[in-house]
Formats: C-alpha cells, structure tokens, sequence
C-alpha cells in the first residue's frame, strides 16, 4: 500500500508506504532470497515491525548485518543488498530533500550511503514510535499513526534553503553544476555544502541518479531501444559510457538488468545463477 501524505507533510515526505506479508509461507523463487535496492537519491525511513533488515555488505550475500527494527536510509548512489527470505510487515517513508534535519534529526550529508539506526537519532522517541506501530492491526492504521508521527515533528522544521530549492527544480536539465552555481549567487564550495546538508549528496552525483532513474524507467518501458540511442538521448558521451555508470550504480550491465526486468523497478532478485560476463551484456545489447 502506497499513498502521498496529508498536505502538511508533502514539503517533506513524498511517499508513504506499509506492507504485510507477514503471512506468506511460500518459498521464495529461486534467485529471490536476496534483493538488490538500487539509489533512487532519496532518504528513506523505515520501521520494520517483525524481523528486522538485514543486509549484505557483498553482492552475493555476504557478511549479513541487522539493522534493526526502525532506521534511516540516507540518500544513495549506489546500490545495495537486503535479505527478503523472512516474511515482515513494515511501513515506512520517502523523504524530500530538505526534511533529514526536521524527520531524522541529523545532516542528509552524514547520514548518506549508509544506514543509521533510528534510536541513534531520536533517542527513546524510536521505541516508542515503534511500539505503537506494532500494536496497529492494519496497514492502513500504520499509515495513519506514522504520519501523526511525522506531523508531530513538524514544529522543528527549517525552510528549504531557497537556492537549494531553486536547483532541486533544475538539477536534472541544468547543463552543469557549474550553472546552478552561477544562477545560485553562491561561492562553489558554499553552494555545494548547501545542498548536500539537504540532500545528502553533491549536486553531480544527484543529477547522476536522477540521470540513471530515467534510463531505468526506459530500459524496462522500451526493452527494444538501442541503448546507443538511449545514452545520446540521456546526454552520455556513448554507450561505453551509459554502461560504465549503470554499471558503477546498480551492479548491473543495462543487459543484465533487461534481461531480469524487475516488477519494481528499483528492488531486483539477486539471481542465483551465475552472472552473465559483463562484455558479453555489451556485445549482446549493441545495436
């Protein structure tokens, strides 16, 4: 279950999510034990409300950590690996640029890449929040006590800063970052620092996610487009290019990704059989 939040929280939360499959006893497909999260430059909050996440500090699933029941997730730009075998029920939100100090207490610059456990940040808040979490039967009740949660914490928000917000509406036509730069009337440094407090990553590696978002949205929309034609379109230099950053991003060729052609676009099997060579993606996928 998905929906936007209540109008007061839309500056900062675009998303709000719960799920349930606390009840599945099925055996997970093959290939399907592990999960791929691949960046979406956003920062999320979770509450996990039965097993808590678990994630792999390697590809193939190794060196399992627990993070927890509640955590943050900062602002990405590269992927990661989760375990998605035990049944969980969870809800949880996407946050804006601008929201990680008011939602989170912290920078979205120090909070970045990683995941953070809630406690660390709202102290005996997050056991709470948590507690009254678990307790709601339905998805839809979740829903509704997070964003009571979140509405909250309203009181201690500062404004967007307006040059950030003004790049966030140009970052992803903007020709350069040293454009947005110059249209800010900030020094480089400054501007830089500006937005990634709010952000949780530099203006170019943000615009490099949103970039890889759009290919992703093409990649499974129009399976049949060359991919020469999708990176001149994208603004790569070439496709050896669009396929190094994919690459670089998700763990992925562009083939490769194709080719298991997720249901959600962002959250892909980690397959248990042997990954296609890379050079072999690209020969196969060259128009």
């Amino acid at each position: 279950m998905r929906r936007v939040p209540a109008p007061p929280l839309r500056p900062f939360v675009s998303l709000l999510w719960a799920t349930d499959d606390a009840g599945v006893t099925a055996a997970p497909e093959p290939g399907g034990a592990l999960e791929r999260v691949l960046p979406t430059g956003a920062m999320h909050l979770a509450f996990r409300l039965a097993a808590p996440l678990r994630v792999f500090a390697t590809a193939d699933g190794r060196s399992p950590t627990d993070l927890g029941h509640a955590v943050v997730g900062g602002a990405r730009s590269t992927f990661y690996v989760r375990d998605v075998t035990r049944p969980s029920q969870s809800v949880g939100a996407m946050l804006r640029p601008g929201a990680a100090a008011l939602l989170c207490g912290g920078s979205a610059a120090e909070l970045a890449g990683t995941h953070t456990a809630l406690e660390a940040l709202w102290g005996s808040d997050a056991a709470r929040a948590l507690e009254r979490l678990q307790e709601a039967r339905t998805p839809e009740r979740r829903l509704e006590i997070l964003e009571a949660i979140l509405a909250a914490r309203l009181p201690r928000v500062r404004g967007l800063h307006p040059a950030v917000a003004e790049a966030l509406e140009r970052v992803a036509e903007a020709p350069s970052v040293a454009e947005l730069v110059r249209t800010s009337g900030y020094s480089h440094r400054r501007f830089v620092e500006l937005f990634e407090d709010a952000v949780g990553l530099t203006p170019k590696r943000y615009a490099r996610v949103l970039r890889l978002q759009r290919v992703l949205r093409r990649l499974s929309s129009a399976p049949a487009v060359p991919l020469a034609e999708l990176a001149l379109d994208e603004g790569y230099g070439d496709q050896s290019h669009l396929s190094r950053e994919v690459v670089e991003m998700t763990g992925l060729s562009p083939a490769r990704y194709r080719a298991l052609a997720p249901v959600e676009p962002n959250h892909v099997s980690v397959s248990s059989r042997p990954q296609v060579n890379f050079l072999q993606d690209r020969r196969r996928a060259a128009p």
